[in-house]
């Protein structure tokens, strides 16, 4: 599978539950957008691939997508919840408010090379098994595609993207 079908697929469900009312042409245009970022997405996700960072480590992980997510008009709160690779990212105002999760650390001991079949990387200590790599990507493709949605609709609301380790998801 492409990482661009997965990425999409993620994405397009977050984005789908704000466009469900809408026409068939908005919809299109938002699948658009987002082919259109697929170049852009694909390298962010293979950054954070090779960054590989451990639950509560992620520091470089969260500053791309913390970074990628200023760019683009949101508000960043940093360090939240007493986790310093954790934060929340913000855009607009009044309902609905749209609430986005987006893990993005790896797990330890395992160091796979992006190839199909078992490939260790020696002296790596962490590594992506459970795609958290495209997830924190896919989340951030998510909200950016909502709010500029949004924009471009004259619609309001609040779009919340929660960046954080999953271990995080669990306390």
């Amino acid at each position: 599978m492409k990482i661009s079908t997965l990425i999409l697929g993620i994405a397009l469900i977050s984005v789908q539950v704000v466009a469900q009312k809408n026409n068939d042409a908005e919809k299109k245009q938002i699948m658009s957008d987002l082919d259109k970022k697929y170049d852009k997405y694909s390298a962010l996700a293979q950054t954070i691939w090779g960054y590989a960072e451990l639950a509560f480590l992620e520091s470089k992980s969260s500053i791309l997508l913390q970074t990628q997510l200023k760019e683009e008009g949101f508000q960043i709160e940093a360090g939240v919840a007493d986790m310093p690779t954790a934060f929340v990212a913000t855009y607009g105002s009044g309902k609905p408010v749209i609430g986005i999760l987006a893990e993005f650390d790896a797990l330890p001991g395992i160091a796979q090379e992006a190839v199909p079949e078992k490939k260790s990387i020696q002296g790596q200590a962490a590594g992506h098994a459970c795609g958290h790599h495209l997830f924190g990507v896919a989340s951030m493709a998510a909200a950016i595609e909502v709010k500029d949605w949004l924009k471009r609709s004259g619609k309001s609301g609040t779009i919340k993207l929660y960046g954080t380790p999953a271990e995080a998801a669990g306390r």
